[in-house]
């Protein structure tokens, strides 16, 4: 059924981008016969109509196409209202006390692992600092500050309203520390002295995401701490050529958050009114400009129709519940791998691979570049039974055989909403950071998963889950070659019988 669903938008999509059958690329044979020394001279290249204003649309097809739509724009209406949500703020803060927020054009770190009941991003982790902020090039150019992590791991994610990378900062990258430029379409501004670096986006907003690796002991929380003090970021108006410092534990806590799923950043029934400002902010890539001109047709209609405008809503919200809500799981897309194991190639350059895109938005937005960070998704065990707490599982790395990275690894579980489950260890993941992992006589790593404990001699090695349906989640920071091309993928998550 999700397949045939996902067929008839599809084809509603290439209505859109004018793309027939044949592919985008199809062109007319080209005939080998003949004694003819000279090609016929090519035709010069015909400007193509686009559609007509105040053309009368009927209702089935502005439903039809309104569920394409909103598969298609979801994880830039996400990032939209992430931006309004946050602009209300009136500086730096903690939403709940647990996330870090502001107002646009600035940052805001935590300082310790991201807590549990954090609700804004589904699938955290903890083996990093995270911190986050909010860019709107339409105000003003926008300075980041790179410190001095020494031999530390890090690397900042920064991505346009599509959620893919502009930006290479970080460890992997041989970064140098200063003072980097980001910009927005149509800068032309002076690149002042003292910036290290510029990257440039596409489109007006976007999202920066810094992450700081941390292993999990109280002596290494305090060591990180300068380093996180001088990661912040400001409109270029405010660059100086200095470093500045934040004292992050002095910074409010603002009431929101809560609740067992991740925030409901997409709402079907204001998706449509919220869609016109967005095509502002996201320009058309190459080959999508009937596309927009479509759009922008049927919200001009919408907007004088009362009729097709609730043909849009109920579009948007059958597309939610039929096509976007089933991405949530991991097992409905990706790369397949042995043993169930998941995987996607593209993260954070998904380009014009829309399902890719709106799947990981769905299910766990803000992934980095390959390259920076490769993730195995895992829904079910090796005989395809679904993870339940109600069994206990083993997975074990061979001998020799953990994740190839030169940053680190981590195996994460993930209850049904993809957060953590409170547990009375407060342990959610186990890798790199945890250095009392026991190794078997072999020299293999077993990680007992149950959500019952273990006996006491594996109690280091065990991760608590859920009682109910759970996930599993493997991260390579820095990934080798062998992740890279598929050599090296993880071991099975074996049911204990």
């Amino acid at each position: 059924m999700l397949t045939m669903r996902l067929a008839v938008f599809y084809l509603a999509l290439f209505s859109f981008l004018g793309i027939g059958i044949g592919g985008c690329n199809a062109n007319p044979p080209v005939s080998t016969t003949g004694n003819s020394a000279t090609a016929p001279a090519p035709e010069a290249k015909k400007s193509i109509p686009g559609p007509v204003p105040n053309t009368r649309l009927s209702e089935g097809y502005v439903s039809q196409m309104g569920r394409s739509i909103y598969f298609w724009a979801w994880p830039m209406v996400n990032i939209h209202n992430r931006r309004v949500t946050f602009e209300k703020l009136p500086g730096p803060g903690y939403m709940g006390g647990v996330l870090p927020v502001g107002p646009s054009n600035s940052l805001t770190m935590l300082r310790d692992y991201v807590d549990p009941s954090e609700r804004a991003v589904a699938c955290p982790n903890q083996d990093v600092v995270y911190g986050l902020g909010i860019l709107d090039f339409s105000k003003d150019a926008v300075v980041i500050q790179v410190p001095d992590f020494k031999d530390r791991f890090w690397v900042y994610q920064i991505v346009d309203q599509r959620t893919d990378s502009f930006v290479k900062l970080g460890k992997m990258y041989g970064t140098k520390p200063g003072f980097y430029l980001l910009t927005g379409p149509g800068w032309n501004g002076t690149v002042p002295n003292g910036i290290t670096g510029t990257f440039h986006a596409d489109t007006k907003v976007g999202i920066v995401i810094p992450r700081v690796f941390k292993e999990s002991t109280p002596e290494d929380t305090q060591a990180v701490q300068p380093m996180i003090s001088q990661i912040t970021m400001y409109p270029l108006s405010k660059f100086n050529g200095q470093m500045q410092t934040m004292d992050w534990s002095k910074i409010p806590n603002f009431p929101g958050g809560g609740g067992q799923e991740e925030t409901k950043w997409v709402a079907p029934e204001k998706f449509f009114d919220e869609l016109g400002d967005v095509l502002d902010e996201v320009p058309p890539l190459p080959g999508e400009e009937s596309m927009y001109a479509n759009i922008r047709r049927i919200l001009d209609a919408a907007q004088k129709d009362p009729k097709l405008k609730a043909a849009l809503v109920t579009s948007a919200t059958d597309s939610e519940k039929d096509i976007v809500a089933p991405l949530f799981q991991f097992r409905n897309y990706g790369l397949p791998l042995p043993d169930n194991w998941t995987t996607q190639k593209n993260g954070a350059d998904f380009g014009t691979d829309y399902y890719t895109r709106t799947a990981v938005a769905k299910s766990n937005i803000f992934v980095n570049s390959q390259n920076e960070t490769k993730y195995f998704y895992q829904d079910l065990d090796k005989d395809g039974g679904r993870l339940n707490g109600a069994h206990q599982y083993n997975v074990t790395f061979p001998a020799g055989q953990l994740p190839p990275v030169k940053g680190f690894w981590s195996l994460t579980m993930y209850n049904e909403h993809h957060f953590f489950e409170p547990n009375k260890l407060i342990r959610y993941s186990l890798g790199t950071k945890n250095k009392d992992l026991q190794k078997g006589p072999d020299g293999s790593l077993t990680i007992y998963v149950s959500s019952t404990p273990p006996n006491q001699d594996k109690i280091t090695n065990w991760l608590p889950a859920p009682k109910g349906d759970f996930s599993l989640y493997v991260r390579t920071y820095w990934p080798e070659d062998a992740i890279l091309n598929r050599t090296w993928t993880p071991p099975a998550v074996v049911k204990v019988k």
